[in-house]
């Protein structure tokens, strides 16, 4: 499974500012977020379910990332979403190993360990 992945009883709202305090104390910075349902609604379009999607950093394994090879460059910064469905809230994320997986022969692999073990802790933190 290329995601990770959490069901929750909170709210989308208290989901998604527990998950930005656990990300914040695990020194991740929101750089940029966007709620599908806003935009698609805004175009026009017929979307009623809350669907955030956040880009999150942290400078320091970015870097590190970026000095053993630019082109990773393209996997940054990691993407973290909350979400509404029937049955509840969700919070997941795109697996840094997964991604590290298809960017074969840049040894990432321990970096990207390290940071989906901490995203994984925010994750668990917030539900």
């Amino acid at each position: 499974m290329i995601v990770y992945e959490k069901k929750t009883e909170k709210s989308f709202d208290v989901a998604l500012e527990d998950l930005k305090k656990a990300l914040a104390e695990r020194k991740f910075g929101v750089l940029w977020e966007m709620n599908f349902k806003d935009k698609l609604q805004e175009k026009g379009l017929d979307f009623n379910k809350n669907f955030k999607v956040m880009e999150v950093c942290n400078p320091p394994k970015a870097k590190v990332v970026l000095d053993r090879h630019l082109e990773a460059g393209y996997m940054l910064p990691c993407k973290m979403v909350v979400y509404e469905k029937e049955d509840g809230v969700r919070i997941g994320m795109m697996k840094p190993t997964s991604l590290a997986g298809i960017m074969e022969g840049m040894e990432l692999d321990d970096v990207a360990m390290e940071v989906e073990e901490i995203l994984t802790e925010a994750i668990e933190a917030a539900i």
